[in-house]
């Protein structure tokens, strides 16, 4: 069956809800892809954010095929060891208290604005239930997670929403202030945004959110599902502002390739907010998952991925420097760590870029307002940088 067959077949009877690339994916090796025709791609997009360790990194394989053999799920009415380890080694990491695991990012930003609900409930009575989110963001595609989405494209449709949400503007710490009121119980931001455009938090912003929750006993979330786990060159980007929040929220490079998200709590939102009967999942947590969780944990610490993430990122941001340099409708390089975007202006567009970069065998994909988005794996090299600048520079001639 030849790949235009493929991708026609699949048409017919899969809901088109995504605009895919004309090519059908194989299989991967290292950070590598192959088409059925056997053809190469350099992954600088790793499933967006998903492959930190890219494929069939040494020993990933082999801890999930050997708990494939044991058990894969049990639902959350039993214990089971790699919970355990799974949770315990993201608590220490988050520096959190409490965990609870999901199937997918949007389902860890639900289960956070419902923790943060509860919690102003619990201690304030009904009424306090008021959200802050950001204009530009992105949190997922459910009911409560798009309508703390500040964009109007992904909401219009589906009105009307959750009620209580309002919308600041990213890195003005004044207009979240304009905001607040007696009713607020929590603000919820990304530490990067992602979809929006690759920006990040400013510190003197993310620090005034901080204080402002602290003063006012409001609940921070952090959603870090695709600036999490490394990529920024910090475990968790918050690392970057000397800033904690009360909830922070991951998925992605969490799993690796298995579908896993979750959100950690502190303390005082661990002891206060949801109780049995308030949360769930069935296949939230089930042991096949947390077994790649747990691993994962162990493959960052062994082959300290981070640090290599801060010796490979200059290098990464130099390189892309110098292509803006070289072409004048790059406008804007930023980012932080291996999370990157290239804004454009608009006698180009980044969608247009990113087919090209397919057809030279380089997988990128966009963000916001014609930016180019580069998520590679977290253990690319100084070489495999080296051939996607190059690629890219062919892009833009």
């Amino acid at each position: 069956m030849t790949q235009t067959e493929i991708m026609n077949q699949t048409e017919d009877y899969v809901l088109h809800t995504y605009n895919r690339f004309p090519v059908v994916l194989d299989r991967g090796d290292g950070v590598r892809l192959r088409d059925c025709d056997g053809k190469e791609y350099l992954d600088f997009m790793s499933g967006i954010g998903v492959h930190a360790l890219g494929y069939h990194f040494p020993g990933y394989d082999e801890a999930l095929i050997a708990q494939i053999g044991k058990l894969t799920h049990s639902s959350n009415l039993y214990f089971h060891l790699p919970l355990k380890e799974a949770s315990e080694k993201y608590v220490h990491s988050t520096g959190m208290a409490k965990a609870f695991f999901t199937n997918s990012g949007t389902e860890a930003i639900e289960g956070a604005l419902k923790a943060a609900r509860k919690y102003s409930y619990q201690k304030y009575g009904a009424g306090r239930s008021e959200i802050i989110s950001m204009k530009d963001s992105f949190h997922g595609r459910t009911a409560f997670a798009v309508t703390v989405t500040g964009n109007e494209h992904y909401q219009e449709p589906f009105r009307p929403l959750v009620g209580g949400v309002k919308y600041a503007d990213y890195n003005d710490l004044e207009s979240v202030k304009a905001l607040l009121t007696d009713k607020t119980c929590c603000i919820i931001l990304e530490t990067l945004q992602g979809e929006g455009g690759i920006f990040p938090a400013e510190p003197a912003f993310l620090k005034g959110i901080r204080e402002l929750c602290d003063e006012k006993d409001l609940v921070l979330i952090l959603d870090e599902v695709q600036c999490g786990m490394g990529r920024t060159g910090a475990m968790w980007a918050y690392e970057h502002y000397g800033v904690r929040p009360d909830i922070v929220c991951s998925a992605k490079a969490l799993g690796c390739g298995i579908p896993v998200g979750a959100f950690a709590l502190n303390g005082k939102l661990a002891d206060a907010s949801l109780a049995p009967g308030d949360h769930g999942t069935t296949y939230g947590g089930n042991p096949f998952a947390m077994a790649a969780v747990s691993k994962v944990f162990d493959l960052f610490a062994e082959h300290d991925i981070v640090g290599h993430v801060n010796e490979l990122a200059p290098y990464l941001e130099q390189k892309l420097n110098d292509l803006k340099a070289a072409h004048p409708c790059i406008r804007e390089q930023r980012g932080m760590g291996l999370m990157r975007g290239l804004q454009l202006d608009d006698s180009v567009q980044a969608s247009s870029v990113a087919s090209r970069a397919l057809e030279k065998g380089l997988l990128v994909i966009t963000a916001g307002h014609n930016v180019l988005r580069l998520l590679p794996p977290l253990v690319i090299t100084a070489a495999d940088v080296d051939e996607a600048v190059s690629i890219l520079d062919l892009c833009f001639l």
